[in-house]
């Protein structure tokens, strides 16, 4: 197999951890290759130092038969190795042709040539298949689908080899991802080499030819996709026989702890409905069908313009997320780096932070109580962190989503509201947090449930609220009555 670039020997070494060990692959010319692993396998890193934006300790790299100890970013850049980061990196209020060539557009002597960009910005779009997007069109007014299909442009307009996708699909609906899927598909036509990397095995059953696993930094192997199964690929990469069964909750629900009565608001509108102590309620719905605007309403972090909200019985009025948290809710949102957690503090001070005026007598805080709190939640959750002064930016995905759970957790809520608690974590953590979703009905709280994940929301909930266009649009009462093609009838305004 003729390979654009491998990898061979790769060590890279961090105090107290080794991010890649020994790490030996290639990726040929065109092919759509996929890399999975858990949470701090060392696929991020690997992806880094093939960008160049950081340095092996040993190993080299070979790109079309140049060999290198290490590459820089302009290097890479230079190579034709492109990466399109799980958080874009973009301007919303520029155009389109602006964020496709920024740092590089085309100039007629000393000035910018904005026709040759805006005409150079339309053929890559035509060619991507985006012709309903205008060059002109300022990024932020596109869907998150389009908006990353900028990101493709701009890495076309580097002639681009290789293409590297992190996790491209977290922020996309079903529909989105299948235009992505066609201009990937598309891309490795022309010769383009893809890394895909994604949780989401499904997906990369459907559109990749290899994978390769990573555990603990080393290369575990690189199968043909063709000859692997699903209950193979997710025990490649936890190291173990690994069953994903959703878990059962033994709860059984009782008082109502949470009523809202035809609420409306931004985005959202006469919407009712409940959740008992000990259930799971599901909210399905596609997206921007108004589930995250009405849990913010309830949460007090929007403004509820109409209706009424009911906490055990009384009813309560939400001006912000101190009155709810006040009142027992808890919310837990979708973007745990930039609205969950304070990346820049420890592990310790992220899980304690709301919870330090309960542990604090006149002013002073219990530093007992504090640490069997902050150490509690750690084992509690399994989170993976070398100690509890650890900073959090230095984590895994799947390890920070479980220090903002453990941060609710201390606060002892009784109604606790997840908005895609999964989103971008391994198979193994989400399993973690299945079994922690019931786990908290089984002590009688009550969870709600945001996903957009078909088998999550069916796997997990006790009932299923489906939204259509900012309401409650219908709802299947029992795990009898749960139903796919129902769900998706519902999501799209048919009753």
């Amino acid at each position: 197999m003729n390979d654009f670039i491998s990898v061979k020997g790769i060590t890279k070494t961090y105090p107290g951890v080794r991010a890649l060990d020994d790490v030996s692959v290639g990726f040929a010319r065109g092919e759509i290759h996929a890399i999975i692993g858990e949470n701090g396998a060392g696929k991020s890193t690997l992806m880094k130092v093939l960008s160049g934006a950081i340095q092996p300790d040993q190993g080299t790299i070979t790109v079309e038969g140049h060999e290198y100890n290490g590459l820089t970013p302009r290097q890479s850049l230079d190579l034709g190795i492109q990466v399109i980061y799980q958080e874009l990196n973009q301007i919303g209020n520029l155009s389109v042709m602006d964020n496709v060539f920024i740092g590089s557009p085309p100039h007629k002597g000393i000035l910018v040539d904005f026709k040759t960009m805006e005409a150079e910005t339309r053929r890559i779009l035509d060619q991507l298949g985006m012709g309903a997007i205008s060059p002109r069109d300022t990024v932020a007014s596109l869907t998150p689908g389009y908006q990353q299909m900028v990101e493709i442009a701009k890495a076309l307009t580097k002639k681009v080899k290789l293409l590297i996708l992190d996790e491209p699909t977290s922020a996309l609906s079903t529909g989105e991802a299948d235009t992505l899927f066609e201009v990937v598909e598309k891309l490795s036509r022309k010769g383009v080499t893809i890394l895909f990397i994604s949780h989401r095995l499904e997906e990369i059953f459907r559109i990749a030819s290899r994978v390769t696993v990573m555990r603990d930094g080393k290369m575990i192997t690189t199968r043909k996709v063709s000859e692997i199964d699903r209950t193979e690929l997710i025990n490649l990469m936890v190291g173990r026989d690994f069953n994903e069964v959703f878990p059962v909750s033994h709860a059984c629900p009782g008082e109502t702890l949470l009523e809202v009565k035809h609420i409306s608001g931004p985005r959202f509108h006469d919407v009712s409905l409940y959740v008992r102590r000990g259930e799971i309620l599901g909210l399905a719905g596609l997206v921007g069908a108004g589930r995250t605007e009405t849990m913010l309403g309830i949460f007090g972090a929007a403004r509820i313009t109409s209706g009424e909200v009911w906490i055990k019985g009384k009813q309560k009025i939400m001006k912000s997320p101190q009155d709810s948290i006040r009142h027992g809710v808890a919310f837990l949102p979708e973007n745990r780096k930039t609205q969950g957690l304070i990346l820049s503090l420890p592990v310790k001070n992220n899980i304690d932070l709301p919870s330090l005026k309960r542990l604090s007598r006149w002013f002073v805080i219990d530093k007992k109580a504090d640490d069997r709190l902050v150490e509690k939640s750690i084992e509690e959750l399994a989170i993976k962190t070398p100690s509890k002064d650890q900073v959090v930016v230095n984590l895994s995905g799947g390890n920070q989503q479980k220090v903002v759970v453990a941060k609710w957790m201390g606060m002892e809520s009784d109604i606790l509201i997840f908005d895609e608690p999964t989103k971008g974590i391994d198979v193994s953590s989400k399993q973690e947090i299945y079994n922690l979703l019931c786990q908290l009905a089984e002590k009688g709280k009550a969870v709600i449930l945001v996903s957009s994940d078909m088998e999550e929301i069916m796997g997990v909930s006790d009932r299923i609220a489906v939204f259509y266009e900012g309401t409650v649009w219908g709802e299947l009462k029992s795990r009898d009555e749960f139903d796919e093609k129902k769900i998706m009838q519902y999501a799209s305004g048919i009753k």
